[in-house]
């Protein structure tokens, strides 16, 4: 028998985990939702000796105080286990639980009294667990259904083996800072091409404005340090463990010199590595 593949999704209740479990679906995993976690060993019984092919690549959805016991149990049972975390700012949580009016399960559990204050509670208790396993952090502030489903099939198409890949992300901090980056760089100390007349309404992704940025000795110096760095940590996640990483490049608008970064980083690293870019906040995009 192959190799039971298992998927948890996890995450900030309200930050999109029924979504993830109906893109899943379509990708042909066996999909669990609200499964009692007491009988946990009861469901790994059946993964490891039942041969119905549904139990080949399951999908099981989880909340913050049941995640840990789930994932216990499937590192000791020898299967192939991945998490999903999906995550999203406390204020686009508020936003949408005022708009389904829905109930935060911690309110139902009594444990919060106040809206405000179950998402600070259920975000504290993540932030007390240990990052184990292979984790895709996918940030869903600012993410459409759409491009939600491209990063998740990206990572989880079925018939292949997780390989080690990156994800670079060009970012304005005005507009914030991606919440699912793994390395953050700040490049806001280059020359701004915003200040030139011509370049202004360009994007990173135009070359005058690539050429601008590239064309200072501090681009260049940052681009050999960035690089010496990024080829360590690269090696270094990948004898961890880690399938996936995000780097997110910023400068102020996120318009021209992080997209200009992320496109070298992307076409650079793209002859070694399998490798992913976006643009959270280039000019028409930001929402």
């Amino acid at each position: 028998m192959s190799e039971q593949n298992i998927v948890l999704v996890t995450g900030m209740s309200g930050a999109g985990k029924s979504t993830a479990m109906s893109i899943l679906e379509d990708m042909g995993y066996h999909c669990i939702d609200q499964f009692p976690v007491q009988l946990v060993s009861s469901l790994g019984k059946i993964i490891k000796n039942d041969p119905d092919p549904r139990y080949q690549n399951i999908a099981l959805a989880t909340s913050a105080l049941d995640y840990p016991t789930f994932l216990t149990y499937f590192e000791n049972i020898n299967v192939n286990v991945r998490v999903v975390f999906l995550d999203a700012s406390n204020e686009k949580l508020l936003q949408r639980y005022k708009f389904t009016r829905r109930h935060h399960p911690f309110l139902i559990f009594k444990m919060a009294n106040t809206l405000e204050d179950a998402i600070e509670a259920e975000r504290e208790l993540f932030n007390g667990l240990q990052e184990r396993g292979a984790i895709l952090h996918i940030d869903t502030t600012k993410l459409s259904q759409h491009e939600l489903k491209d990063k998740i099939e990206e990572q989880l198409k079925l018939g292949e083996k997780p390989v080690f890949s990156i994800s670079f992300v060009s970012f304005g901090y005005k507009h914030g800072i991606p919440m699912d980056s793994d390395l953050l760089f700040d490049v806001r100390f280059l020359p701004n091409p915003y200040y030139i007349d011509e370049l202004k309404t360009l994007t990173g992704d135009d070359a005058p404005v690539y050429d601008y940025v590239m064309s200072f000795d501090e681009t260049q110096d940052c681009l050999k340090h960035l690089q010496s760095f990024l080829d360590y940590a690269f090696v270094q996640y990948q004898k961890e463990g880690k399938n996936h990483l995000t780097v997110s490049i910023g400068c102020t608008g996120g318009q021209h010199r992080s997209v200009s970064i992320t496109n070298w980083l992307y076409e650079h690293y793209s002859k070694e590595y399998t490798c992913y870019k976006s643009h959270r906040d280039k000019a028409g995009k930001h929402r």
